[in-house]
């Protein structure tokens, strides 16, 4: 059984959703990749091409010693259920930000996995090394979840589990060697003929388990980092101004799986009360009369400060 090798109690303090193993080299979905960037979907996101897409067709292109992988989901999930209830509150300025902002205490969450993939490679079999594995190394992480039987990738590009729906981030350890663990079967496709995700996403961003990242949403508030043009149909989202839920909020198996969520927790407040709470005019007054400087000092070691005051200024502009 899998679960001889962590217990139960030490993957819920961690809040790790589910796990898996895979001792499979090759990204299946890279072909599908590849044409995404020859079609040019990728947009403003270069650092997707060239050497960095090419490594990412065999992990052991990055890590030459690789021979498995363990396969971790770390849920926001608990944030996401107590952002969507302060929403509907008579506190909220009509503004939105990203769930996951709010996941590991607001805190930028390569920092806090990374320590939480520390925590789980201690558990490792004595002479096993290992390389983490996060959004930041060339790995199709959604890929490698995939052929660790842990879910499928959805209509929206997300990756979904059938329990747990897509409210996590996938984080890794890749191994020198392998383990004495079974390998799980990879996943069905579950979403049938639903297609919520792409009729209501308001900028057209969505074709079948594609991104065209130029009308993404998220993709222009937090990767284009000053003054741009804006997906046709952005003014009309409902206030998004950092990331976007849309897509995975109309989702079934998100709605099932945070029906289940009873736990309460805490937001952030430093950007819960500065962005969600002031009025709009009062937000871009501060962030006028702010220097970079003090921008990053204030929303330091979070998501937030990746985009940076200026971009922030370009996404809350249209919603004044």
């Amino acid at each position: 059984m899998k679960s001889s090798l962590f217990k139960p109690s030490t993957l819920k303090d961690l809040g790790v959703l589910d796990w898996g193993y895979t001792n499979s080299d090759e990204a299946k979905s890279y072909n599908i990749y590849e044409k995404w960037i020859e079609k040019g979907h990728h947009g403003p996101l270069a650092y997707l091409t060239g050497e960095k897409k090419d490594k990412r067709k065999k992990i052991s292109d990055y890590y030459p010693e690789f021979k498995s992988a363990l396969v971790f989901l770390f849920s926001y999930q608990k944030e996401k259920k107590m952002l969507d209830r302060f929403y509907q509150s008579s506190e909220s300025n009509g503004l939105k930000i990203g769930s996951y902002v709010f996941g590991f205490g607001g805190k930028d969450y390569h920092k806090v996995l990374r320590e939480k993939l520390e925590t789980l490679a201690s558990y490792l079999p004595e002479g096993i090394s290992y390389k983490l594995s996060l959004d930041t190394q060339p790995i199709l992480e959604r890929d490698l979840a995939y052929r660790a039987g842990l879910g499928w990738f959805g209509k929206n590009s997300m990756f979904i589990n059938k329990k747990e729906g897509s409210f996590f981030i996938i984080g890794s350890l890749l191994l020198n060697d392998t383990l004495d663990l079974p390998v799980q079967s990879e996943d069905t496709d579950h979403c049938g003929q639903c297609t919520k995700c792409i009729d209501l996403c308001p900028t057209d961003a969505i074709e079948d388990r594609i991104i065209i990242s130029q009308k993404c949403i998220s993709t222009y508030t937090i990767e284009v980092f000053k003054e741009g043009t804006p997906p046709q149909g952005y003014p009309n989202s409902g206030g998004e101004i950092f990331g976007c839920d849309i897509c995975q909020d109309v989702c079934p198996w998100n709605i099932k799986a945070l029906s289940k969520i009873n736990e309460e927790t805490t937001l952030n407040p430093q950007i819960q009360d500065f962005f969600l709470k002031t009025p709009v005019d009062e937000i871009l007054k501060k962030l006028k009369e702010m220097t970079n400087r003090g921008f990053r000092k204030v929303f330091k070691d979070t998501p937030l400060e990746r985009t940076g005051r200026l971009g922030l200024l370009k996404n809350i502009k249209l919603f004044k």
